[in-house]
């Protein structure tokens, strides 16, 4: 080309191919106009002349042309980008001297890539094979890296999965051993099973033994009581007709015996005196009392309790229609009895110990005879359902009261009703005597408490204070107070000789009801049978709270201290009466 003897030595430039176009090769070929933009044509201005002859013009400016010496820099490396297609292409034809093939190509090419028809596949550089092959190779270095970790993670897995099946093996091993263990078991269960089938038949006949059993014991303790009282009292005689003086009999210890069928007279109010009237007794150290023993009584709620006036022995009725007596403090089941229709409400024995007098929903009042181990009589006359019932001192009397609005009086000789109690607006909840006289004692979900003469049928004063229905009453041995608790949890205290209130104890038990009360023989002491499941006792004297028993499950519904103050019994909802000592 005519550029190169422009050049100078100094420009150092290396020609690799020379190449010659004549005006002879152009005359078959056609051009065709191709229009450049702006950019393109100034572009195109800049030849390879200028450029070299720019940069020969920098060198000579430089500080090494002018005689400066500086340090040689390190020499750059490029990286050789690889071709593309075209260029590719371009240096085969040149290789081969194809020139007219070259020129056409050319041609074509650029007005194709003018017309954007090329795509970006004929574009791209052609691929370098050592550039792929050093890729390659880094791949497979990768892989190999991965391959080793996938080997130790597969051998860990190994590891774990050898393990995992020693495990399974001793659990298998272990399970069929337990499968074995099991059906072992089973078997010896169905064997020991049709064994205490083979015993239940003779387990039933052994308790009903030992039932009539101890039915027999107490027929025959209470016969060896009935006798041994009929020896002293010939013993009595006896000595009475040597020394020639005629005893009378004392109401207290004797009573007249009546004809069968005929009634039987209540005695004059100064006839019986009050043997508790001039003693005093020593208050019960109830803050020590613990829970002794729970027995699992009844089938359902168990509501009242009752001593047996001479021997330990404790009679208690329940919602289950049944009544039973225990021996205490052991809990041994004595005697049982069944007959009411209905949930059984209220217990009492006979001063002698020889009856038992039951109340229940069914409206029946029944009278059982322990001699006979039978019921000897039910009274039949309240209409509606009864809830306590209370034996007369002399035995002769037994009085009820019911939710016909109505006291009873029946006489145990004559077996009727002698007197009916009018006055109460409501049921009558709860009935007790005054000690050793004729007076009964009432109270009435009407709020009122009402004390009645016997004799007469008539109410001699009524007690005004509570502002919610009256549950029970109770007396003391002295017979000169009165407890009543409501059903707000409130419990007063009445004078029964100044016809006044003494005091009010609440709040402790409130908002709970107060079910029962009962006094202790000294009564300074009174327990509470409350609805929250706890038994409060107070002193009546300070009127405040001095001991709480706590350990039945559900509300407490009755409560009562052994004739000794020895220990105190309760009767619970939870079907338990518990022994507290």
């Amino acid at each position: 080309m005519s550029s190169q003897a422009e050049l100078g030595p100094e420009d150092e430039i290396e020609v690799l191919e020379t190449v010659e176009f004549s005006d002879s090769d152009s005359d078959n070929q056609e051009y065709a106009a191709v229009h450049l933009s702006d950019s393109e044509g100034s572009d195109s201005d800049e030849d390879l002349v200028s450029a070299l002859t720019s940069l020969s013009k920098s060198k000579r400016g430089s500080p090494a042309a002018h005689g400066v010496t500086m340090t040689a820099e390190p020499r750059s490396q490029t990286e050789v980008r690889p071709s593309v297609v075209d260029d590719f292409i371009r240096n085969f034809l040149i290789k081969v001297g194809m020139e007219r093939t070259l020129d056409s190509f050319n041609t074509e090419w650029y007005e194709l890539q003018s017309k954007g028809k090329l795509g970006e596949e004929y574009t791209n550089p052609v691929p370098d094979i050592y550039l792929r092959n050093q890729e390659l190779d880094e791949q497979v270095v990768s892989m190999r890296r991965e391959l080793e970790k996938m080997q130790a993670i597969a051998a860990k897995a190994k590891g774990t999965w050898d393990k995992f099946r020693k495990e399974r093996d001793f659990h298998r091993m272990h399970h069929k051993r337990v499968v074995q263990e099991k059906d072992k078991l089973t078997l010896d269960l169905k064997h020991l099973h049709k064994h205490y089938l083979s015993y239940e038949p003779a387990l039933k006949e052994l308790q009903a033994k030992y039932q009539v059993a101890m039915k027999e014991k107490m027929l025959m303790r209470l016969e060896r009581d009935r006798m041994r009282a009929r020896v002293e009292e010939v013993e009595q005689q006896l000595k009475a007709l040597m020394e020639g003086k005629v005893e009378q009999p004392l109401t207290t210890t004797t009573k007249r015996k009546t004809k069968k069928g005929g009634d039987s007279k209540l005695p004059a109010d100064d006839a019986t005196l009050n043997p508790y009237a001039d003693l005093a007794f020593d208050s019960p150290r109830v803050e020590s009392y613990q829970l002794k023993k729970a027995f699992k009584a009844h089938l359902n709620s168990v509501s009242a309790v009752a001593f047996h006036p001479r021997k330990p022995v404790l009679a208690t009725v329940s919602d289950d229609e049944t009544w039973k007596i225990w021996s205490v403090p052991n809990g041994d089941a004595v005697m049982s009895g069944e007959g009411h229709k209905d949930w059984v409400s209220g217990v009492d024995f006979h001063p002698g110990g020889t009856h038992l007098a039951t109340s229940s929903g069914d409206g029946t009042v029944k009278l059982w005879d322990f001699q006979r181990a039978s019921c000897a009589h039910t009274f039949t006359d309240h209409t509606q359902s009864v809830w306590g019932v209370a034996f007369h001192h002399t035995g002769d009397f037994l009085v009820s009261c019911g939710m016909d609005h109505t006291t009873r009086l029946w006489d145990t000789q004559s077996l009727r009703c002698r007197q009916t109690f009018r006055g109460h607006v409501d049921s009558v909840n709860s009935v007790c005597w005054q000690p050793y006289t004729n007076n009964v004692c009432t109270g009435s979900g009407d709020k009122t408490v009402s004390l009645w003469d016997s004799r007469s049928g008539l109410c001699i004063q009524t007690f005004y204070g509570h502002m919610n229905a009256c549950n029970y009453v109770c007396m003391n041995l002295k017979g000169d107070t009165i407890a009543s608790c409501d059903a707000d949890g409130v419990i007063k205290l009445w004078d029964v000789r100044m016809v006044a209130e003494l005091g009010t104890i609440a709040a402790q038990a409130g908002p709970f009801p107060i079910n029962c009360v009962d006094f202790d023989r000294s009564g300074t002491r009174l327990a509470a049978a409350c609805d929250d499941g706890i038994i409060r006792i107070f002193d009546t004297n300070e009127r405040k709270l001095v001991s709480e028993l706590r350990g039945h499950e559900e509300a407490v519904q009755c409560v009562k201290f052994d004739p000794e103050d020895k220990r105190l019994i309760s009767g619970s909802s939870d079907c338990t009466f518990r022994v507290w000592s």
